[in-house]
């Protein structure tokens, strides 16, 4: 097998990237990884002829900061969008926040070795002109700027949010924008955009609406209703429907052999407090939900599929994250990444094309809930550090904190604290946590490789996208 972890592309051979990016789809919501509620025979296939990752890993349970880390392959810690003091950990309308124009995206690396680029769907790293795609590497936009969530309301301070824009680069072509057709929608421009571009290298960031952040996810008529949970699997069943129709035209247009796809999702399912109750999703048999520090909210279902490269049927144990997209494409494009500004990914090439004997780069795992540190992972070994917080993964309100250790490997499930049984382990991902610390910060304390947030200009006030024309057709 040629080691492409190395190898510098040449104009004739430089590789397309594409990246589905589910909303709040959890660990267990799809057959390839162990749901047996949910349809989806074209993540099965691409399971089938591709590679099933098992600890690959986002870096936040909530939207913003975990898609700032894929974006610029960093923790959302070191370039400021973990939290802020208006929208909190999420980015909200009209926020005067954004990624700052500073940091180098995906787009931009990918863009500067001769690639197209292009996003079709949910952004949320700033609405602002200043933050929009557009301005970040992105040739073209055709999406959402935040969460399906955020529709139109008067805020608790006072903002007003507009309609749901449905834009096209930093145009509102539909105001609000239908939510239902939303998978099916992005799916036509997707496929339109990939039958443009096939005759050039290639780079679609398709962040995909659904299932999404409310309690019913949206689908379209020929899925509402068919499934066997509800909204939810209906949603998620459209999102199959709409990998297959990628895998096909792939083939049909002959560029699958040329094109490297990876299927992910920003975090895991929000879930019910039923566990058996499904309608919100399943991080089964992980332990806990979205939006906190558990297993259930940073392991997500991923796969990966390159026809004649990736190699077929296989499965990698080996821990790996979002951050790593970065630096691995922009390299299998021909591309140096920069020792500076600094960024926290690795080149997982020979992970991701099942080479003899490659191990996770990673010696530590930063488990952050906003600007706090509440966990850390080495190995197999992951622990979770005794500090006050609401909404804790694992421990209760009034209960004495004591660190716990799990071995997310063997206990998947994070049934068993064994800190007491490894003390040589408890102390040395202390030390590990406090690396992470004086580099990334903790409450109260700044850290040593902190960057600022993009912020508009001082005195601008930020301004709602409003319905200006419709699009021109295609």
């Amino acid at each position: 097998m040629v080691d492409l972890s190395h190898s510098h592309a040449d104009e004739g051979s430089k590789p397309n990237f594409i990246i589905i990016y589910c909303d709040n789809l959890g660990y267990g919501d799809i057959e390839p990884f162990g749901s047996t509620l949910h349809r989806t025979p074209n993540l099965n296939r691409m399971a089938k002829e591709g590679r099933k990752f098992t600890h690959f890993c986002v870096t936040a349970g909530v939207c913003t900061p975990s898609r700032a880390s894929i974006i610029t392959g960093c923790y959302s810690q070191r370039i400021g969008l973990h939290t802020n003091p208006r929208d909190g950990q999420v980015l909200r309308p009209v926020s005067p926040y954004g990624l700052n124009p500073d940091e180098t995206t995906i787009a931009e690396s990918l863009k500067a070795q001769g690639y197209a680029t292009a996003i079709v769907g949910k952004w949320h790293l700033g609405d602002q002109p200043e933050f929009l795609p557009t301005r970040h590497g992105f040739d073209w936009f055709f999406g959402v700027p935040y969460s399906d969530d955020m529709t139109e309301r008067v805020w608790q301070d006072g903002s007003k949010w507009p309609p749901l824009p449905l834009m096209e680069n930093e145009t509102v072509i539909e105001a609000p924008c239908d939510r239902d057709g939303l998978t099916k929608r992005y799916t036509e421009q997707a496929m339109q955009w990939i039958a443009s571009h096939k005759d050039e290298p290639f780079f679609l960031y398709f962040p995909q609406a659904m299932p999404g952040s409310t309690s019913t996810p949206f689908s379209s008529t020929e899925f509402k209703g068919k499934s066997a949970n509800g909204p939810w699997g209906d949603s998620i069943e459209e999102l199959d429907w709409s990998m297959g129709v990628m895998l096909d035209q792939l083939q049909e247009l002959g560029i699958a052999e040329n094109t490297f796809v990876i299927w992910t999702s920003d975090n895991g399912a929000p879930i019910n407090r039923d566990p058996n109750d499904l309608r919100r999703g399943s991080n089964r048999p992980l332990h806990g939900r979205g939006y906190t520090t558990s297993e259930g909210a940073f392991r997500v279902p991923t796969i990966v599929w390159q026809p004649g490269k990736v190699p077929a049927g296989t499965v990698c144990d080996e821990l790996a994250t979002t951050m790593d997209l970065l630096p691995t494409f922009t390299q299998l494009a021909g591309g140096e990444v920069p020792s500076r500004p600094k960024i926290d990914g690795h080149n997982i090439a020979p992970l991701l094309f099942g080479h003899d004997d490659a191990k996770s780069p990673y010696e530590v795992l930063y488990y952050y809930h906003q600007d706090q540190l509440q966990a850390v992972r080495s190995g197999p070994w992951k622990l979770f550090l005794p500090v006050e917080a609401a909404g804790h993964p694992h421990f209760k309100p009034n209960q004495p904190r004591s660190a716990l250790l799990f071995n997310v490997v063997d206990d998947i499930a994070s049934e068993h604290n064994v800190a007491a049984e490894h003390p040589e382990v408890v102390d040395r991902l202390m030390q590990l946590a406090e690396r992470g610390r004086s580099e990334l910060g903790d409450k109260g304390r700044r850290g040593s490789g902190q960057r600022e947030r993009g912020r508009i200009a001082e005195g601008t006030i930020p301004q709602p996208h409003r319905l200006i024309r419709q699009s021109e057709p295609k």
